[in-house]
């Protein structure tokens, strides 16, 4: 063993014990000492789908008559190519953030390795709706802040590139893939998890780890 896989496995040990491991359910790796917490860290694809149904309800409602329909598609679509840049910029530079600290280590754990310790946990395969809808509220705020009326329509193709994102993101970890395309986005976010952390960053939108040079290559069979 490398002196660096070793100093990586005794940085997570620590973190792991900061972040209070559930010793009495073992196959979860447990973040918060208060149950209430604790449960908030949880998300069914039940809840998951209720919650962002009612999220882009609200969008399209705020949305309508703002502009014509040729203008909102085209909104849309900027929504969405938002959305993929954020979508590789948060998880390349904010779930990947290295830091040394002791407090920054843990919240990098809190919001993203502990996926990495335990991929295939199927309540926490995606992201908690009192994160999510607080990032995308902030979001959206910003957006009509910005653009007025029409923000709204450019948030609408924002959580809609955010739904497919986590629900292609639910399905790598807990779905038997058959559609070729899904298969393909499976394989790039596996790597990922089982090659090398430091890239293939992207879960759909997967051209932007092509751009910036993230790209983890196939094993030569």
């Amino acid at each position: 063993m490398s002196a660096h896989t070793h100093k990586r496995k005794g940085q997570r040990k620590r973190v792991e014990k900061l972040m209070f491991r559930d010793d009495s359910r073992p196959a979860r790796i447990r973040l918060f000492r208060n149950e209430k917490l604790e449960e908030l860290t949880l998300v069914t694809p039940l809840i998951f789908a209720l919650t962002w149904v009612t999220v882009l309800a609200a969008a399209l409602y705020a949305s309508w008559g703002s502009t014509s329909i040729g203008s909102a598609v085209l909104l849309v679509l900027l929504g969405l190519l938002v959305w993929s840049i954020f979508e590789y910029a948060m998880h390349r530079f904010i779930f990947h953030w290295k830091t040394t600290s002791r407090l920054g280590s843990a919240l990098v754990f809190m919001a993203h390795g502990n996926h990495h310790a335990d991929p295939n946990d199927p309540l926490r395969n995606l992201m908690p709706p009192l994160v999510s809808v607080g990032i995308s509220g902030s979001i959206w705020a910003l957006l009509y802040l910005l653009l007025g009326p029409i923000g709204s329509v450019v948030f609408l193709g924002f959580g809609i590139g955010y739904v497919v994102y986590d629900s292609v993101h639910y399905a790598c970890h807990q779905k038997s893939i058959r559609w070729r395309v899904l298969r393909d986005l499976r394989r790039h976010h596996i790597r990922h998890h089982h090659a090398k952390q430091e890239g293939n960053y992207a879960i759909t939108a997967i051209f932007w780890d092509w751009v910036f040079g993230t790209t983890i290559p196939a094993k030569k069979r």
